[in-house]
């Protein structure tokens, strides 16, 4: 028996003496109880009992044990042109000041603060900070538009928001304040505080009274102390797209959360304490939360914040640059970046002139890794490419080659094996489970590892509704795909209506109800198709209502600002046609996955249900019009 594989066994046969185990690497108030609470299935909870802090784990510890010196994170912002180091004894005294600024606009244990901010350091200082007083961050990507944000507010009910007075998206200055204000306009509940990061690139006009402005606040703040929580505490609210068109709020407690990412470090990625990580994503993305904030702090590593592109900030070169200048160990980013680099720089002459030495490792996530992809970077870097698959519910990886457990040989298209603690299973729609080799539902089996959600924030009825009533006894992923007969898992994509736009997880279902308030739109649909950049792009197919004369082109640029403007330009709603119907069963269900096979010239079975096969040869010639069902 292999070392992986002897791990994995214990973790699955033996999850109270291995978890317990790997908590010993975190620092406790007060142990715990139990290591795994059964007792109220299926909301499992781990280190009931326990008392801890995430932030004296990430920060705090680390300076008794002499990482003071220590770089902690590194920013380095190309569209700003800035490079600034905080060491863990720099960025532990800034987080400990934010705390007390919080602190003195009356946050506490249990309270929630929206932080809306660019890849900056204040992002994670206002986190981290949050994390000191036991109060539950919500972090919102940048990007969003007011109405997403506002829908946010409405259900985490902040008491304050964190922002910055704006970003730059390539060679666009975007200004935040107008769209905070917005926001807090559309929304039922009002927050009264807002904190404001000024930039210097751009300046945000304060509303007095309810704004603060950062700096400000900081010169007078006192450092605040950590406070203890429960283990199974919530320390952050993430939001992800529900295929309701309402996000879904995922809770991540305390101290599961610590154990399982604390652990993954090493285990998965083979970083050890002092190593450079980078994990080239976002802050409001899981990613960002898991593997640029607390991950690596959580193991003394010095983490990236990086404020740029993978091309054009300015050049292909952009990563090997940062790798090579901070000597970055592993970096962690999504299939799209690599394809966006070799979609401008083919050859990798970027590459020439960058010193990689440090480098060991390329991990690649947030959507599937096409073998086209994987053979390019691996001839690219000569070093080993890791395809592995997690979601925002799941908080780190279900599956992965763990290069600190064994390194396991590669097969292109396959996310490798189940990570120790992710019992991992393909099912048939009725539950049972299927074969190697065929391809099903992809589902865990109950209980879930640490670091997964425990619920969803004060909606328990949905959380079993979307991931527990389909199959009880385990987690729906939403996912289909398929494990081989050496044990590999293949994921081969959603069975629901999110679709995955370049590593951010958007709803169709919410793109549609956006469409169809269009007055000339009568019925429509939108599908998720296969984009060789972007991974999945959204199209939408629409009926018009009776009578209308409208130039197609003019409806399309209705859609593409509608939507901006809704949801922001992330989802790259850039393609529109009109259809004269839709196909539909014959109960009136819209055949959207029988749409997306069309649109990605694959085959399909013709549905036994469909009310008028003909149908399907209308949208095919449609999707053509546009570059599609070729």
């Amino acid at each position: 028996m292999g070392k992986y594989e002897e791990l994995f066994h214990r973790s699955i046969h033996d999850r109270e003496g291995f978890w317990g185990e790997a908590a010993e690497g975190i620092s406790w108030y007060k142990r715990w109880d139990r290591v795994l609470d059964d007792s109220n299935k299926p909301f499992y909870r781990w280190f009931t009992g326990g008392e801890l802090n995430t932030c004296y784990n990430a920060l705090d510890r680390h300076l008794e044990d002499g990482r003071g010196n220590q770089t902690a994170l590194i920013y380095d912002s190309p569209v700003t042109d800035q490079k600034i180091k905080y060491t863990y004894s720099e960025l532990t005294d800034e987080v400990a000041r934010f705390a007390g600024v919080l602190k003195d606009l009356g946050v506490s244990k249990g309270d929630t603060v929206i932080i809306y901010m660019p890849m900056i350091p204040q992002a994670a200082m206002a986190m981290l900070a949050c994390a000191r007083l036991g109060a539950v961050h919500s972090v919102v990507f940048g990007g969003f538009a007011p109405h997403e944000l506002a829908i946010r507010i409405d259900d985490a009910r902040p008491s304050v928001i964190v922002t910055a007075s704006g970003a730059i998206e390539g060679k666009k200055t975007i200004a935040y304040k107008p769209l905070i204000n917005r926001a807090i306009e559309l929304a039922e509940y009002k927050p009264d505080k807002c904190i404001v990061y000024q930039r210097s690139f751009v300046n945000a006009e304060m509303v007095e009274g309810r704004d603060y402005d950062w700096d400000e606040l900081m010169s007078v703040a006192s450092p605040a102390e950590c406070v203890a929580v429960k283990a199974t505490d919530p320390l952050y609210i993430l939001y992800t797209s529900g295929t309701t068109g309402k996000p879904k709020g995922i809770v991540r407690d305390n101290g599961g959360h610590a154990v399982a990412l604390k652990w993954s470090m090493k285990n998965v990625y083979n970083i050890d304490p002092g190593d450079t990580f980078w994990s080239a994503s976002d802050v409001g993305w899981v990613v960002g939360h898991s593997y640029i904030v607390y991950g690596p702090l959580l193991h003394g590593c010095t983490t990236v914040f990086f404020e740029g592109k993978p091309v054009g900030t300015p050049d292909p070169g952009a990563f090997w640059r940062v790798i090579s200048e901070y000597k970055v160990k592993a970096l962690f980013t999504a299939p799209t970046a690599f394809r966006a680099i070799k979609r401008d720089d083919p050859d990798g002459s970027y590459l020439k002139g960058y010193d990689l030495s440090h480098f060991r490792c390329l991990f690649l996530a947030g959507e599937r890794l096409d073998p086209d992809t994987y053979y390019w970077a691996t001839r690219l870097l000569d070093r080993p490419v890791i395809d592995h698959w997690w979601q925002t519910e799941t908080g780190w990886p279900i599956t992965s080659n763990c290069m600190g457990i064994e390194e396991l040989p590669v097969k292109p298209g396959s996310s490798t094996m189940p990570v120790p603690g992710f019992d991992v299973k393909i099912l048939d729609a009725a539950g049972n489970k299927v074969e190697a080799g065929k391809e099903g539902l992809v589902a865990v089996k109950l209980p879930l590892p640490p670091g997964t959600l425990p619920t969803l924030w004060q909606a328990e009825e949905r959380f079993l509704q979307s991931y527990i009533n389909p199959f009880p006894g385990y987690y729906f992923t939403s996912d289909g795909g398929y494990i081989d007969e050496d044990g590999y898992v293949f994921v081969m994509g959603r069975v629901d209506d999110v679709i995955n736009v370049a590593g951010h997880r958007l709803s169709t279902g919410e793109m549609e109800e956006i469409v169809s308030t269009h007055q000339d739109v009568a019925e429509c649909a939108v599908i998720g198709v296969e984009d060789q950049l972007k991974g999945q792009v959204p199209v939408g197919l629409m009926v018009l209502k009776a009578g209308v004369d409208l130039n197609e082109e003019q409806l399309k640029q209705d859609l593409i600002k509608m939507i901006r403007e809704e949801i922001g330009a992330i989802a790259n709603f850039k393609q529109a046609v009109v259809v004269k119907r839709l196909p539909k069963t014959r109960s009136g269900k819209i055949l959207r996955a029988v749409m997306r096979k069309i649109a990605d010239s694959k085959e399909f079975a013709m549905p036994s249900t469909i009310d008028d096969p003909v149908i399907l040869d209308e949208i095919k010639t449609a999707l053509k019009t546009i570059g599609y069902a070729q």
